[in-house]
């Protein structure tokens, strides 16, 4: 069993307008710039009823974001094992393939790769904020996500342990279950 280890990164913000702007920058840095290797990241926002939604996604295709083509990715998966409202208003469930199944494998895989303490802090510091960004890169990045995350009001760091090649399979036998 091969662990890789990567860093989640939540940034708490005041605006889903500046979430964005710093998810978009990441996302530079990554296809235009080539600082940053392979990252998976959601724009997540506080709906006024107190519900999570996410607003955007991306998952680098080469790591477990592209798992059946579902477009899931470790970022998706964390933010819906801290918020699992949030894969129902992000229309996640629909989306994906396999959908909650699929989804499930992949978000168990994130919660399970992070103590229950770093969990709950990460879901605390995602409810200070209107909106929040969560990046997940692997571990050497980290100072150029971190960076990335400028206009965050903070940015809270935590190891995130993983076996892509177990969720992939996983991820592979929930969409074959649900065939």
């Amino acid at each position: 069993m091969a662990v890789d280890t990567f860093l989640a990164y939540v940034g708490v913000y005041s605006s889903v307008d500046d979430a964005e702007a710093d998810y978009d920058f990441v996302k530079d840095l990554h296809r235009k710039v080539g600082l940053i290797d392979a990252y998976d990241a959601a724009v997540v926002e506080r709906r006024t009823d107190g519900k999570t939604r996410i607003v955007k996604r991306h998952e680098t295709p080469t790591r477990v974001g592209g798992v059946l083509g579902g477009g899931v990715g470790l970022a998706t998966g964390l933010v819906v094992a801290l918020f699992p409202f949030a894969a129902i208003g992000g229309g996640l469930l629909a989306a994906t393939t396999g959908g909650g199944a699929v989804l499930g494998a992949v978000a168990g895989h994130a919660a399970a790769g992070m103590s229950r303490h770093d969990l709950k802090e990460l879901g605390e510091h995602l409810d200070a904020g209107q909106a929040g960004l969560v990046v997940v890169a692997v571990s050497d990045m980290g100072a150029k996500v971190q960076e990335a995350m400028r206009r965050a009001q903070k940015v809270e760091a935590k190891q995130l342990k993983a076996d892509t090649a177990e969720i992939e399979q996983d991820a592979k036998a929930a969409d074959g279950a649900s065939a």
